[in-house]
């Protein structure tokens, strides 16, 4: 299928990006004006709305290969976690055991917990298994670093966690979308994850995954209307959560963002993640050789098995290098001194050649 052709930003500009946002493509615009439309035709659709947001529930399920009652709807990542964080007690253990590479709202949110006495470490991802032990109550980590684009060794993190008794939390916003993600196979507790980046939607959807067997273990005191055993009932006399993963959710769901992720995931399905992935993959051997050859420095893992989709390349002024580049029309970003650039199932060897020209033109900016 001609992919890039739903992307009309591409016709202004090399978008390389998606680490920050996805593309907006023609199908994601769409559903926005069906939202309108709905909205307009009908006044207050609440029972489709509703439908609308199972119907986002189960697209993510079968995302990640977890069952639809496992998936709570939430408007971002922090949300989610949040409300896990405020359910769990830290009595019998205490620990909460980081990763360095989490994106901010990780560390913040089981920071916030140490008012309630949990104990929080931070851990290179190969230390863990030295940081984990019988007082660890959750090891939370990231599936792939936002700041350097390395991908964690999940299966490892969940065996060092499982032989002290600990939970596990994957952050997985920066991978979701990019390359297949099964919580099965991964093993993992719980998982967070949202639609604003490789699964083309819009800001202000996300997800948060719960293995069944832990829905009785978190009892969330951040909640809302939306996570109770039945919303209908409108009751004020009591806290009955849900028995699900609904029990992780709060207020209003976020219905524009619903029609908008439902609309994003679709299409990445249809595009084939496995596919982009492959794609992407070819791609990024051709920005690292070419960064090789202009004498830069690959600050991401060169083997793929153990980078995302993001490639960190080192720089002495990044943000002058962003905005070089942003002058020859090529969008990108920055974190921790590094450049970001981050390939999708839309980009092209052309995208990558552009990107490879502005860096040979801005040589002094590489470090």
């Amino acid at each position: 299928m001609d992919v890039r052709a739903r992307f009309p930003i591409f016709e202004r500009l090399v978008y390389i990006n998606s680490c920050s946002q996805g593309a907006l493509s023609d199908a994601v615009r769409q559903s926005y004006e069906n939202y309108l439309r709905d909205w307009d035709e009908q006044g207050a659709p609440w029972d489709y709305w509703v439908e609308r947001t199972e119907s986002a529930r189960a697209s993510f399920a079968q995302l990640i290969n977890a069952e639809p009652d496992e998936i709570a709807v939430t408007t971002s990542v922090s949300a989610g976690v949040a409300s896990l964080a405020s359910g769990l007690r830290f009595a019998a253990r205490s620990k909460v055991v980081l990763t360095d590479l989490e994106f901010p709202t990780i560390g913040q949110i089981w920071h916030a917990q140490e008012a309630r006495g949990a104990r929080v470490v931070h851990s290179p991802p190969e230390q863990l298994q030295e940081a984990v032990d019988d007082d660890t109550l959750l090891v939370s980590t990231t599936h792939v670093s936002y700041r350097t684009g390395a991908m964690v060794n999940v299966p490892e993190v969940v065996r060092a966690a499982r032989e002290e008794g600990a939970l596990v939390l994957l952050d997985a916003y920066q991978s979701v979308g990019s390359l297949p993600v099964d919580v099965k196979e991964l093993g993992v507790d719980f998982l967070a994850a949202g639609v604003l980046k490789y699964l083309l939607g819009s800001a202000g959807l996300a997800f948060f995954y719960c293995r069944r067997e832990l829905w009785e273990r978190a009892w969330p005191t951040a909640t809302g209307w939306f996570a109770d055993e039945d919303i209908f009932a409108m009751d004020i006399y009591d806290y009955s959560p849900s028995p699900t993963a609904q029990r992780f959710q709060s207020g209003t769901p976020p219905i524009p963002s619903i029609y908008a992720g439902i609309a994003g995931i679709e299409l990445m399905e249809e595009i084939g993640i496995a596919e982009t992935r492959e794609h992407v993959n070819r791609l990024n051997e051709r920005l690292i050789a070419g960064v090789d050859e202009l004498g830069g420095t690959v600050v991401t893992p060169r083997e793929a098995d153990r980078r995302g989709a993001l490639i960190c390349i080192a720089s002495s002024d990044v943000t002058a290098l962003v905005a070089a580049l942003a002058e020859r029309g090529i969008v990108t970003s920055e974190r921790d001194r590094n450049l970001r650039v981050s390939a999708h199932a839309y980009n092209t060897e052309d995208d990558i050649d552009a990107v490879l020209t502005a860096l040979a033109a801005n040589r002094t900016l590489l470090a």
